[in-house]
Parts: C-alpha cells; sequence; structure tokens
C-alpha cells in the first residue's frame, strides 16, 4: 500500500496578502477573550466555527524524517489520511488540503449525497463568484466586522492607462489597420469570498419577487477563502481554503417555523444515515446578544420564539426526540440561531451544521417582495379582511442560512476519526478487490470478466456515452504471483470493504452456465466495513442459510477470515443494496 511521506513543516510567505497587517485574534483563547466587543460578535452569516487550535496545518507529532514520535491521538485524521493516501499539505499553499484521488472520491460522494436530497427540500443549486469588489463587502457588512479575516486579491497593479492591439478586423475579406485599445487602470479593490451569502442576495434582488415566490431556497459548494492564522491551522479541521454545503431560504415571516423545522429534520435524516448516534450531537440555541446586535428587540423576540416552537415541534415524535439547550446572549449579532456540535473521539465538540436567521442582510441589500398588507406581513400575521388584503405593498424577507455538514474538509476529518479510518461501502474509494489464488490465464480473464460486471463498466471501449443514471463501483483485482495469504492481508491493509477470491473450484461452481454462475469466496472487511452486522443481515437476505448470523456475530474484534460463497449475480445485488441502503 502506497503510504504517505511526510508532510512539509516550513511555512513560505502567504500567496495573496491579508487584507490587514494587524494579527488575527484567533491567536490563542486569551486573545479571544480579551477582543473588543465588536469583535466578539465577529461571527457573520455561516462564519465557520471556531476551533482553536496551535498545531500546525496537516501535522501529527512527528520527529526526524517527520515519522510519528507514537504521542499522535490513537484516531487522528491527519494519521489516517497518510495512511490511507487521502490528502496531503504543502508549504506552496499553507491551510490548503490538496485531495488524492481517494481522498477526492470521499469529498465527491459526500456532495453528491447531499446534492441528492436537495430536490426533497426544495434547494436549487447556484453558482457566484469567487472574487467581489471591496463595494460589496461594505455593503454587507463584512468589511467592517470580517476585514482581517479575508484575503484581497490584486490584478494590474499598474496605476496607468494601457494600450493593447484589438482583434483583428477583416471587412468583406480584407485585413484591417491595427486598431488598438485604451484601457483604464482598474483602482477598486477586490477579496475571495469567505462566504456565499451576499452573491446570493445578489440573485434574489436580480428580479421582482412575489410572496407567492417564497420560500425561495438557493444551495451552493463553491469553495471559500478566510485568512486565518498560521498557528491556527490544524488538519482538515481548520484550514484556510475549505467547501461548505451552503444553503440559504429566503421566506416570509410566518414561514420561518416549518424552514427550521424543516432544516432540523434535514441535518438529522443526514447525520442518522452517516450512522452518527444521538448522543454524538447536541442542539443549541443562541439568542440576542446583550449590547452588540442589530434590529429591534421585538425583531429579536420574533425570531427566538419561532426557532423554539421548530425546536419543540420536532420533539412531539418521541422517535425523534431532540434535547437541546439555550445560550442565551451567544447568538450573532445579525439574528439567533441553532448550532448542531458533534462530538469527536476525544470529547471535543465540533460545530457542523447551523441554522442561523438574518434580519439584516436583507436589509442592507434592499430585498424585498409584493405582498398583501405589508404592514401585517411584516409581522408574520395573517388576515381576512378584505379591506386590507386590498392594499398592496413591500416587504423584506427573512433570510436563514443553513449548512448541514457545514466545511466539508471538517466533517471529513471528523468521519475519519469517527469510526477510525473505517469508511462505509457507499462512500469507500475501495469498495471490492478480486483476489486470484492463482495467476493462470483463464483463472486471471474470469477475474477480469468478473471485475466488469461488478463495476459496471464495459469490458471493451465503447463509443456510447454512459448513461448518468447508471452507478459505477470500485472493484480492483489483485492477480499477482504471490500466495493468496499474502495477498488477503494486503487487502486487509489496504481496507478494502469487501474481498472476494477466485480460483479453479469457484470458476467450476459456474458448471459451464456463464459468468453469472460462478462464485466468489466474499469476506466482509472487518477492519474497514464498519456497518458490520447490517452488512452481514443483507448477505443473509440475499442467499438465505449462507450462515451469515453466524459471521456477524463473531464480534467485532480481528478478521477472522470467514466468508461466505456468493454467485457473482448475488455479489452484484449485494454491491448495489449496500450503496443503496447507504451501508
Amino acid at each position: 500500500m502506497s503510504l504517505l511521506n511526510s508532510m512539509y513543516q516550513r511555512r513560505p510567505p502567504r500567496l495573496l496578502r491579508p487584507l490587514q497587517t494587524t494579527p488575527s485574534p484567533w491567536s490563542s483563547p486569551d486573545s479571544f477573550s480579551k477582543r473588543p466587543l465588536y469583535r466578539t460578535c465577529r461571527a457573520w452569516s455561516c462564519s465557520a466555527p471556531l476551533t482553536l487550535s496551535s498545531t500546525n496545518a496537516f501535522q501529527g507529532s512527528t520527529g526526524k524524517h517527520g515519522k510519528p514520535t507514537g504521542e499522535d491521538e490513537p484516531r487522528n485524521h491527519r494519521t489516517i489520511g497518510a495512511a490511507q493516501f487521502l490528502f496531503t499539505g504543502d508549504g506552496s499553499s499553507p491551510g490548503t488540503p490538496f485531495f488524492h484521488p481517494d481522498g477526492t472520491h470521499i469529498f465527491q460522494k459526500l456532495t453528491a449525497f447531499i446534492r441528492a436530497q436537495y430536490p426533497d427540500y426544495g434547494f436549487r443549486e447556484v453558482l457566484t463568484p469567487t472574487i467581489y469588489k471591496d463595494t460589496l463587502w461594505k455593503q454587507s457588512g463584512h468589511w467592517e466586522n470580517y476585514k482581517d479575516d479575508m484575503f484581497a486579491v490584486t490584478g494590474n497593479t499598474s496605476k496607468k492607462p494601457r494600450k493593447t492591439k484589438a482583434p483583428a478586423e477583416y471587412i468583406n475579406g480584407v485585413l484591417q489597420p491595427q486598431k488598438f485599445i485604451h484601457e483604464e487602470p482598474d483602482l477598486d479593490d477586490y477579496a475571495l469570498k469567505p462566504m456565499n451569502c451576499p452573491g446570493h442576495c445578489l440573485l434574489y434582488k436580480s428580479k421582482r419577487r412575489s410572496y407567492r415566490d417564497l420560500p425561495i431556497r438557493y444551495a451552493e459548494f463553491s469553495p471559500l477563502h478566510r485568512n486565518e492564522t498560521s498557528g491556527a491551522l490544524s488538519g482538515l479541521t481548520r484550514v484556510r481554503r475549505f467547501h461548505q454545503d451552503d444553503g440559504h431560504i429566503f421566506c416570509r415571516p410566518s414561514q420561518i417555523q416549518d424552514e427550521v423545522l424543516k432544516s432540523i429534520q434535514f441535518v438529522k435524516m443526514v447525520y442518522k444515515t452517516l450512522h452518527f448516534k444521538k448522543f454524538d450531537l447536541s442542539f443549541f440555541l443562541s439568542t440576542r446578544p446583550n449590547n452588540c446586535f442589530m434590529g429591534t428587540r421585538q425583531d429579536w423576540k420574533m425570531a427566538e420564539d419561532q426557532l423554539i416552537a421548530a425546536l419543540d415541534h420536532d420533539n412531539e415524535n418521541p422517535e425523534n426526540l431532540t434535547s437541546w439547550e439555550m445560550r442565551k446572549g451567544d447568538g450573532a449579532f445579525y439574528g439567533p440561531k441553532i448550532d448542531i456540535t458533534l462530538r469527536d473521539n476525544n470529547g471535543k465538540e465540533h460545530q457542523t451544521a447551523t441554522i442561523q436567521l438574518d434580519f439584516q442582510l436583507p436589509k442592507r441589500f434592499e430585498l424585498e417582495y409584493e405582498a398583501p398588507a405589508p404592514e401585517l406581513e411584516a409581522q408574520g400575521l395573517m388576515t381576512d379582511d378584505p379591506g386590507l388584503l386590498g392594499k398592496v405593498g413591500r416587504a423584506a424577507p427573512v433570510m436563514i442560512h443553513r449548512a448541514v455538514l457545514g466545511s466539508l474538509e471538517r466533517f471529513i476529518a471528523l468521519l475519519l476519526e469517527h469510526d477510525d479510518g473505517k469508511l462505509p461501502f457507499w462512500l469507500s474509494p475501495r469498495q471490492v478487490v478480486i483476489l486470484t489464488i492463482t495467476n493462470r490465464f483463464h483463472i486471471v480473464d474470469h477475474a477480469r470478466n468478473a471485475k466488469h460486471k461488478l463495476s459496471n463498466t464495459p469490458a471493451e471501449n465503447t463509443s456510447e456515452p454512459r448513461r448518468l443514471d447508471r452507478p459505477r463501483y470500485i472493484v480492483d483485482i489483485d492477480d499477482g504471483s504471490d500466495s493468496i495469504a499474502q495477498k488477503v492481508v494486503r487487502a486487509r491493509k489496504n481496507k478494502y470493504n469487501l474481498i472476494c477470491v477466485m480460483g479453479e473450484s469457484n470458476v467450476k461452481d459456474g458448471n459451464g452456465h456463464g459468468l453469472q454462475n460462478m462464485t466468489l469466496d466474499v469476506e466482509v472487511n472487518r477492519g474497514s466495513q464498519p456497518n458490520i452486522v447490517e452488512t452481514w443481515d443483507t448477505i443473509e437476505r440475499i442467499r438465505p442459510g449462507s450462515q451469515a448470523p453466524v459471521q456477524k456475530d463473531r464480534g467485532t474484534g480481528p478478521n477472522s477470515g470467514q466468508s461466505v460463497k456468493l454467485t457473482v449475480k448475488q455479489c452484484k445485488t449485494l454491491i448495489e443494496s449496500l450503496s443503496e441502503k447507504y451501508l
């Protein structure tokens, strides 16, 4: 198995200059407590949660030549990422992970999973620019409250006009004389976006809106950049460039409770599917700060009441009970919020999901929609009075910032640590490996045909395009000359979820009736597949009487070397079932 070389430890100069040269307040918890009042309200729309750390990016505890000293935590995502060759870092871009193909596979699977849920929750994906003028950030308030944590972008630094050649022009086939274009220098300041919300506000404002259009739900996965201090960078949990399953809901005040409730249910469904237990998650309702807040107390009271109502309504189902705590005065200065934290293997809590109400950004961008009885509409009240309904006016929507996984980089780190590097079959970059007992030609040939069958890939190149809805599974072959025992040890070490063995007897089991009836000796790798009991239950349903219950009850210790014989067709059904059930 390829092992990741030690990470770079030197820190070169930044590629992008920070907007201010003042030290960032995030250098230590002590400095955080001594910051000015407006800095305690630093959290802005969709801001990344705090995970204060003095650990260097992508570094564990290493000795000479970058080798572990043995002091690393047993479940450190950096160690796991190195062992499985998922991601690395480089001094040329500090705080920015480089994902290898296997790590990219995990990243894309998670985004595809979230993306597949969007239609059921009414979200439509959008794409917005990465760079904006400072005028936008001043309008949104980020320039005042978030400037130190943003990166400036400089284009042409010349202050003089430029003269460039215009494209060649032909008229009636005759080349015209060369023309020149005079370009004035661009004196505006630009910055990389640290969040998507201002861009989504511009999308909302791009056309006239009616109350019948609401709620409008936007989602985006584009990369974000934040100028974290080098001392705060830590593996994938604190980075300078990251992706977020960002979502923004523009709704009427009367729709807040329903939208928040749907967002809570969305979060719970995702974490249940990823096999996080209830005690791994904590819900917190953060209310209006005592001094540093925007808007009226009446707006805050209405918003907090609707968040509480959504949390309480979700608890009406005993099977879906949500225990939550209130953090008085801990809300963002633009609105109250629900933060969901995930507890890691060391008992430390990390904020992942968030649901934040925002009354201020719509006002800053002058977002509006037309509605009857606008005074009551702004208060979230309904009326049947024809006189009031006959008056149509403009009201400001409420903006809800919503993230389910939060930073995908951080979530991958927590996911790796949660199951000690074991990834479920549907998420794993190494799903199946077929081991040949011998390297005889006909055995290897049948193994390769079985690979194409199980992976849903054609045996030969074809000119026909692949259907979008046809899944592809990762199936590798080890047909070398090593002994089968060596191959099995290597497959377990390489974290394959299913280890399939094919030999002479397996070919003969087909009785000349084709590939579908040939068999494979299938082992579920306990060192890689976390949902071991559910996996064996699936096998038993596919092949009743296969002794799968005996296999699964052997515990969660080391591999016992037990396997079950399945036909190639049954193995294909197993692969499809594990993927469809997110096992």
